[in-house]
């Protein structure tokens, strides 16, 4: 199975990377002393693995890491190792998004074509994954659309994350699955924008040319300071995760200015249930 690393995995990863470079060793001369691969020590680091406790033990060894700083990061390695519940779906997910999705404290969310995963209904996200996925089997579609129920708990949860959600004017006309369907999961639009971790706004066609003319992003923060932000783009051809300070500041504006053409929550709510009775 594909490792993909938790919000707690690329945490430790970084932390790792940081204390070698800190202690001025090279890969290699890590890798000599510990005798491993080079391969090895920059899978650990750039998180392509998920290292043992007693390989971790192993650097911190390496790197003269006292404690109580080594048995914070020994209870992360053990913290990083646990299953989460995407596992289990692994054929589904072929990243690691829904893990760091699961680990953020905000989503926020940019889509011309569709409303967000975590708000689709069961009809609306059967008639998404139909059409965009293009899968064989009516086993394949139920087993994508049980992944995506378990995934929206995550919103119900004591520890919700804050979901920002902007979306075009074009998403409330488009019937997808059918009229019917499209304004059933209106209805359930603007009830989800009423929760008080749900922001939901729509971009009109008045707004002209705007920043998310070149396709949707989604940007992922996270309760502790020291992971910094994620900026995730989906493709047909593959996923892209940025981490740069440079590419997350573009994308940060860029939800910005987007956010700076939509209509207020309150306006864009009326909107939807405007838009949800038309479509009956």
């Amino acid at each position: 199975m594909t490792y993909r690393p938790t919000v707690r995995g690329r945490r430790l990863a970084r932390e790792l990377r940081n204390l070698r470079e800190d202690r001025g060793l090279t890969l290699q001369e890590v890798a000599d002393r510990l005798e491993w691969s080079r391969a090895t020590v920059s899978r650990v680091e750039t998180g392509q693995t998920r290292p043992k406790v007693e390989d971790v033990a192993g650097l911190l060894d390496l790197y003269g890491v006292p404690s109580p700083e080594r048995d914070a990061l020994l209870t992360l390695t053990r913290e990083a190792g646990q299953r989460g519940w995407w596992t289990a779906y692994a054929d589904v997910f072929s990243g690691s998004y829904a893990a760091l999705e699961d680990g953020a404290s905000q989503i926020r969310n940019w889509d011309p074509q569709l409303i967000h995963g975590l708000l689709q209904t069961d009809d609306y996200a059967r008639a998404v994954i139909t059409a965009g996925r293009m899968l064989p089997r009516p086993e394949d579609i139920e087993r994508r659309l049980a992944a995506r129920k378990i995934r929206q708990r995550v919103l119900g949860r004591a520890n919700a994350p804050e979901l920002h959600l902007i979306i075009d004017e074009s998403v409330l006309l488009r019937p997808i699955g059918g009229r019917q369907v499209l304004a059933r999961q209106l209805s359930s639009l603007a009830e989800a924008a009423g929760r008080p971790n749900v922001t939901v706004q729509v971009v009109p066609f008045t707004a002209n040319e705007h920043a998310g003319l070149d396709g949707r992003f989604t940007i992922l923060s996270f309760p502790d300071r020291a992971d910094p932000d994620i900026a995730y783009v989906e493709g047909t051809m593959g996923d892209v995760y940025l981490e740069s300070a440079e590419a997350i500041a573009k994308h940060r504006d860029r939800f910005e200015r987007i956010e700076a053409v939509a209509l207020s929550p309150e306006e864009s709510a009326r909107y939807i249930r405007e838009a949800a009775g038309s479509s009956q």
